[in-house]
């Protein structure tokens, strides 16, 4: 080793300006290196898929978008959205919410259907002084929704049962992702 390591071995330069120390236990993150170029990068970067931006924001630009393609039930106003629940939602836009983020569990997961989005939306049902156990969501909406975003051409069934999304519903969802602002890239060096 070189005298100005003090007996470690030596930082290479890897992926991203970063210098990485190689060690027995795998590769430790050393100083950050990549000067004003790095920086740049980093700010112009524009996310091209839905898993490069934060799920909540994703979801709020793509039931805006939504609102157009999709038809809701005809009893929006008065559905629940499960059994544990006592009213209707606040947000006159939750039909459109929650298909937005029905589509994007559908592009990150496929073969998921009705019964695993009952499992997924489920929640407890607290019950008063009695025990609370855990209660699944409406299946009628979830599966209104997935046959909507079917119409769209969002999403086709898929071959080991469930839904997937189809090329037209990937490059929706991306163009939508490219849209939104992502979080600031953290960096501790």
């Amino acid at each position: 080793t070189s005298s100005n390591t003090f007996g470690r071995r030596p930082l290479r330069r890897a992926r991203g300006g970063v210098l990485l120390r190689g060690g027995r236990k795998g590769r430790k993150r050393g100083a950050f290196v990549g000067g004003a170029a790095m920086a740049e990068d980093q700010a112009t970067y524009a996310p091209k898929t839905v898993k490069d931006v934060e799920s909540h924001e994703f979801v709020r630009e793509y039931a805006k978008h939504l609102k157009g393609k999709l038809t809701p039930m005809e009893n929006v106003d008065l559905i629940k959205t499960a059994r544990f629940k006592e009213l209707s939602p606040y947000d006159p836009d939750w039909y459109f919410i929650r298909a937005a983020s029905i589509a994007r569990k559908v592009y990150l997961k496929q073969g998921v259907g009705v019964g695993k989005f009952r499992k997924i939306y489920g929640n407890t049902y607290r019950k008063g002084v009695r025990t609370e156990h855990f209660s699944k969501a409406s299946g009628g909406l979830v599966r209104h929704i997935l046959q909507q975003l079917e119409k769209a051409g969002l999403v086709e069934h898929y071959g080991k049962g469930g839904r997937q999304i189809t090329s037209q519903g990937r490059r929706d969802l991306d163009l939508i992702a490219g849209r939104c602002h992502t979080m600031p890239v953290m960096n501790f060096s």
